[in-house]
């Protein structure tokens, strides 16, 4: 099967091209897996810090890829919950041990024994994933298979983003970077808080264009002011400086999410710049968000189902990956990036 391998931690800036197309052979299901045709699979900002070393694979060489979509070709034993030719997806999350507490109370995400699709295991970069299938999920008829990739975890991740803001209908969001995941919370929020509105924050003159079509009331640079204070902020930039501009725009009683697996670290300057009644007094709060839990995929997917959430894509086919990951460092992005397959 044709894949793309990632070999070696590297710098997209001195690499553009870190990633190596390769033979491999197919993977064979186990007990309770399935192995998919690949159909597509979404470029996500965390194969960046995968490939540059902020959240490094257990081993190399790997195949990245965490929001694949395909069809069900072979059942290893015990699998039985799907037919061949069945469409389902895979998103970040793998696998959890499913016994310890976190488990137990639905918070697989915080599982020591998480791992990752695409960085702990092989994932969507390829002809062929092997999953459990536990751990995928049918896809609405309503998506094609570029349509539904993105939903995977630019989607869920966002949904579950949202869910921890603690929003209320009528209060005033703010989106902190604008690419794939925070296009499509601007469009989940229109149809869940029809009264809320979003103020969008970026560094793209392109992007901020791009959230006024979709509806925000306003959006501008980072270091620009809101016309109105903000009850909560999504902020899913790579990088410090958006952090701390943002707190400075939270009302009182404001929650910030972080929806960022990793921070860069060539700004972290910028944390010396957090000054305590500028950016934390009167009871803002800032959480982060740890990857996801199978409940806010299938959730999300009957959600988005319903409203007729549909990310705008741009496609590549898979030997263009290098190409997808390398406009998306340089913030050439417009939706969501999918390789098709």
């Amino acid at each position: 099967m044709k894949a793309m391998q990632l070999e070696r931690i590297t710098s997209l800036v001195e690499n553009p091209a870190p990633l190596a197309l390769v033979e491999l052979p197919p993977p064979t299901p186990g007990e309770g897996e399935i192995l998919i045709r690949v159909s597509a699979c979404g470029v996500c900002h965390t194969e960046l810090d995968i490939i540059e070393g902020r959240t490094p694979p257990p081993h190399l060489p790997v195949v990245p890829g965490h929001q694949v979509i395909g069809r069900v070709v072979a059942h290893g034993p015990g699998a039985d919950r799907y037919q061949t030719g069945e469409r389902v997806g895979v998103a970040w999350i793998y696998s959890a041990c499913g016994q310890c507490e976190f488990c137990q109370a639905g918070l697989e995400n915080l599982c020591r024994d998480f791992l990752a699709t695409g960085r702990d295991v092989n994932g969507g970069y390829a002809d062929y994933v092997r999953v459990s299938e536990a751990f995928t999920y049918h896809i609405p008829e309503v998506f094609n298979d570029a349509e539904a990739a993105p939903l995977m975890c630019a989607g869920a991740i966002g949904y579950r983003s949202l869910k921890l803001t603690n929003l209320r209908d009528g209060q005033n969001l703010g989106l902190s970077g604008f690419g794939a995941s925070g296009h499509i919370v601007l469009k989940l929020v229109r149809h869940v808080f029809p009264a809320v509105q979003v103020y969008v924050f970026s560094r793209s003159d392109p992007e901020r264009r791009f959230a006024r079509e979709l509806g925000a009331a306003w959006a501008g640079d980072f270091d620009q002011a809101p016309p109105e204070k903000l009850h909560s902020i999504i902020e899913t930039t790579p990088v410090w400086k958006p952090v701390i501009e943002g707190l400075r725009h939270l009302a009182p009683g404001g929650r910030m999410v972080i929806n960022a697996i990793r921070k860069e670290h060539l700004d972290q300057e910028y944390l010396l710049l957090l000054d305590y009644p500028t950016h934390l007094w009167q009871e803002k709060e800032i959480k982060s968000v740890a990857n996801i839990v199978r409940q806010d995929v299938q959730e999300f997917l009957e959600l988005a189902a319903r409203a007729s959430i549909r990310p705008e894509v741009q496609e590549y086919p898979l030997e263009d990956a290098n190409q997808a990951l390398l406009e998306m460092k340089q913030r050439k992005i417009r939706g969501a990036k999918v390789l098709r397959l």
